[in-house]
C-alpha cells in the first residue's frame, strides 16, 4: 500500500507527493455526505504494486471551492463512517 501518515501540508506538499509517490486513483462511487464533505471510493495503484489494485476510500473537505482535507481509509465503510462523525460534530457546533 501507498504512503501513510496524517497531519497538515500545503496544496503545493501535496500535489509533489501525489507526483512523486506515483500513486494512481480511479473513482469508482461518490458519496456525498454534505455542502462540504464527499466520500470518493477508488481502486489505487502505486509503482511496483504487483497485486494489482487495493480498493480504497477517501474523505475530502471542501470549503470555498477547493478541497481543504483528505483522508484516505482502507475502505468505503470506515470512510463512510468517519464522514458522518465529521458531519454530525459539526452540526452540533
Amino acid at each position: 500500500m501507498g504512503p501513510k501518515g496524517a497531519g497538515p501540508i500545503t496544496p503545493a506538499q501535496f500535489s509533489e507527493w501525489v507526483e512523486r509517490s506515483g500513486i494512481k486513483l480511479v473513482p469508482r462511487s461518490w458519496h456525498p455526505i454534505s455542502e462540504r464533505l464527499m466520500v470518493v471510493e477508488e481502486d489505487a495503484t502505486w509503482p511496483g504494486s504487483k497485486d494489482g489494485y487495493t480498493r480504497v476510500a477517501t474523505v475530502f473537505r471542501a470549503s470555498g471551492g477547493k478541497v481543504t482535507a483528505a483522508l484516505r481509509l482502507p475502505d468505503l465503510e470506515s470512510a463512510l463512517e468517519l464522514a458522518y462523525i465529521c458531519r454530525e460534530m459539526a452540526a452540533s457546533e
